[in-house]
């Protein structure tokens, strides 16, 4: 009977926590939401079954050694772990995490050499975090395999598209004003790095808001990409009704003129160049912006077909499976259940919204000063949700007019996009990081 009663009380049945039962519903509906709709599945069913696989409860699969011996370890563990800690005495679990989140590089590295001796290892998925995430290394690969995909053809052929991604970015900075303002208030409670790393979900790019939250928010890190990469989903229905609110159906009809060919030299050129200058200016944007136009130089040098097809196939594949089960360790209840992620999720829908009107805004002001007229729609096309974002703007393009084949337009925004958001990923680092010292 104590066997049994030893099994009862050691199942993950017995320790189930009410925020634990809820966070695995939400990963239910995330894998749902990408499997029955096709909401980004690429990212939500590794992040959806890695949220799963977090909130197991007595498993502790998303935490570090320390961590599990702050959670699981007897009194004589955690006496010493609080002594460890500077704590005078043995604290709740809750106080005892933050106090070690808290502590010194070196304190946590004794802690952890500590609850190994103890007998306490690693989790998979802090492990998986570790390597692919808080080295940087994923969301690095991830941008690699992003630019040996991308064609610049568009861009170069109609360089005045570079305004329009731009443009798109204001929704980043008026999202990071918009989380600043909540604290002021009294609202929410987002520091200044956390704020940085919310702002970046306007960029509509899964991996630089990844590797930004991973720099500045860690703990913010699990909201910040499923918030991302599920309006990254919904672009769709996000951003035609902007579009149409904020065009004429005079424009909504403009034709727009035969791009010109780009030539072999100028594609080659063009990374090369846009790295040299950007990174001059910028170098907090080189790790990113390096990785993509490393990436794009592989595709179109043309002597290196095999590295450029690992990068576009197995290398981005691989790397998205472990990036994804990595985020979803983020969805721990104790991290994912709090007032902050629902702040997030209005934000990140603000600035989707704020980077769509400018980018359209921007393309009406163009043709005030342009001979040649631009349709407004390619403007929307500024936020980096490749190509996405594209393929909505010549939807509604062929709406309006069915001769009215705007893809190939659009895609110079949204190239210049994906580059506008890792130069503004450049910015926030740098001044993040002026500020805080």
């Amino acid at each position: 009977m104590d066997n049994l009663l030893n099994l009862w009380l050691s199942s993950g049945a017995y320790q189930m926590a009410s925020g634990q039962f809820v966070m695995i519903l939400v990963c239910l509906g995330l894998l749902f939401l990408a499997i029955r709709k096709n909401f980004e599945p690429l990212l939500l069913v590794p992040i959806g079954f890695g949220g799963i696989l977090a909130n197991i409860p007595g498993a502790h699969l998303a935490l570090s050694a320390a961590e599990t011996a702050v959670v699981a370890g007897d009194s004589g563990v955690l006496l010493q772990l609080a002594q460890l800690l500077g704590l005078e005495n043995l604290a709740s679990t809750t106080a005892m995490k933050e106090a070690l989140g808290n502590a010194p590089a070196s304190v946590q590295a004794q802690a952890a050499v500590f609850a190994q001796d103890a007998g306490y290892n690693n989790g998979m998925l802090y492990n998986f975090y570790s390597v692919a995430i808080a080295s940087g290394v994923a969301p690095l690969v991830i941008f690699m395999g992003v630019g040996a995909m991308t064609d610049f053809g568009p861009l170069l052929a109609n360089p005045r598209t570079l305004f329009l991604g731009a443009a798109a970015q204001f929704g980043i900075f008026a999202t990071v004003l918009g989380a600043v303002g909540l604290s002021a208030a009294g609202i929410m409670d987002f520091s200044i790095a956390d704020a940085a790393a919310i702002g970046i979900i306007g960029g509509a790019d899964g991996p630089t808001a990844i590797y930004v939250s991973s720099l500045l928010a860690p703990d913010l890190l699990g909201a910040i990409a499923v918030a991302a990469y599920s309006y990254m989903a919904l672009v769709p229905l996000i951003q035609p009704p902007i579009m149409r609110a904020l065009t004429t159906p005079e424009e909504r009809r403009i034709e727009m003129v035969q791009l010109r060919h780009v030539t072999k030299r100028e594609k080659i050129t063009f990374p090369l160049l846009l790295l040299i200058l950007v990174a001059l200016f910028l170098p907090d944007a080189a790790p990113l912006l390096g990785m993509f136009c490393f990436g794009n130089l592989m595709r179109e040098c043309g002597v290196v077909s095999r590295l450029s097809d690992t990068a576009q196939n197995a290398l981005i594949n691989i790397t998205t499976i472990f990036l994804g089960l990595s985020v979803g360790s983020k969805l721990a209840a104790d991290k994912f259940l709090d007032p902050k992620t629902l702040g997030i999720l209005a934000l990140g829908i603000v600035a989707f919204a704020i980077g769509t009107a400018a980018g359209v805004l921007m393309a009406k002001l163009l043709n005030l000063v342009s001979k040649h007229k631009v349709n407004p729609l390619i403007g929307s096309a500024g936020v980096s949700a490749v190509p996405m974002a594209a393929r909505v703007s010549n939807k509604l393009g062929l709406e309006a007019n069915p001769h009215n084949f705007l893809l190939m337009h659009a895609m110079g925004p949204n190239v210049a996009g994906v580059i506008g958001s890792a130069v503004a990923a450049g910015v926030m680092i740098t001044m993040v990081r002026a500020m805080t010292g």
